[in-house]
């Protein structure tokens, strides 16, 4: 089996048509994504629908929280809160209401999938370092969990050897056969944040228990400009170029 997992989207059609069409390419069975589908971006309503469309399975992202009101807007900086409130007022009744719907994590047959950390997702704390992830590897009761909200793509793990010691890679290839746990933070679809523009996702193959992690070119400027007309901060189009 094939899964193909969906970083951070914010929005971004234009890259999350192209990593749709790479998940087709390499024979990916069933989409998952980690959350954040809406937020900085300008596409929502195509993105939800998108996704709904491929039959996705989908967590809840702070962003995602944010425009259905389940949290405050407190710790969002200036930029995200515009972005907030202009999400929510543009999507319709049933958007709000699929977001409203999606649960803080799920467990599937192969993996998890959280938004932020497996442990207390409801926080929707940030995993940078090892320490930040030994929570969510005690908890966690399957061998592989995807998460993102970092945009930044790397893996934090335990070995089958020494299971009490957590580690961490950056390779794009990861292989799970000697490990115990794993937290596989699979980056951003639709704003990377590790000085590297192009869409970020993951490819998990179960029968060679294997995670890629993929890169592929989207229509930057088409999203640059999607965000520029619906008057929405220009750092937010500006950054896309930059990946950060």
């Amino acid at each position: 089996m094939k899964y193909g997992i969906l970083g951070d989207i914010h929005a971004n059609l234009s890259a999350l048509e192209e990593v749709l069409r790479c998940f087709e390419t390499e024979g990916v069975r069933r989409v998952l994504s980690v959350g954040d589908v809406v937020g900085y971006g300008a596409a929502p309503r195509e993105c939800i629908d998108l996704l709904r469309e491929v039959g996705a399975e989908v967590v809840l992202g702070n962003h995602d929280a944010a425009v259905a009101g389940k949290i405050e807007l407190l710790y969002f900086n200036n930029y995200a809160r515009e972005a907030v409130r202009w999400t929510a007022s543009v999507l319709s009744g049933h958007h709000h209401a699929w977001l409203a719907e999606l649960p803080l994590v799920r467990d599937l047959e192969d993996c998890s999938v959280a938004h932020g950390t497996y442990a207390n997702p409801e926080l929707f704390d940030y995993i940078q370092s090892t320490t930040d992830a030994d929570p969510s590897l005690d908890l966690l009761e399957g061998r592989v969990c995807f998460v993102g909200h970092t945009h930044v793509p790397v893996t934090l793990l335990r070995l089958a050897q020494d299971p009490h010691r957590t580690a961490y890679t950056m390779e794009n290839e990861i292989d799970l056969s000697e490990a115990h746990s794993a937290l596989v933070n699979v980056g951003s679809v639709g704003q990377p944040r590790d000085e590297e523009c192009r869409a970020a996702y993951a490819v998990y193959d179960t029968d060679l228990d294997r995670v890629t992690i993929g890169r592929v070119a989207y229509d930057i400027e088409r999203e640059a400009a999607r965000i520029r007309a619906a008057g929405l901060p220009g750092v937010l189009a500006d950054r896309l170029f930059l990946g950060v």
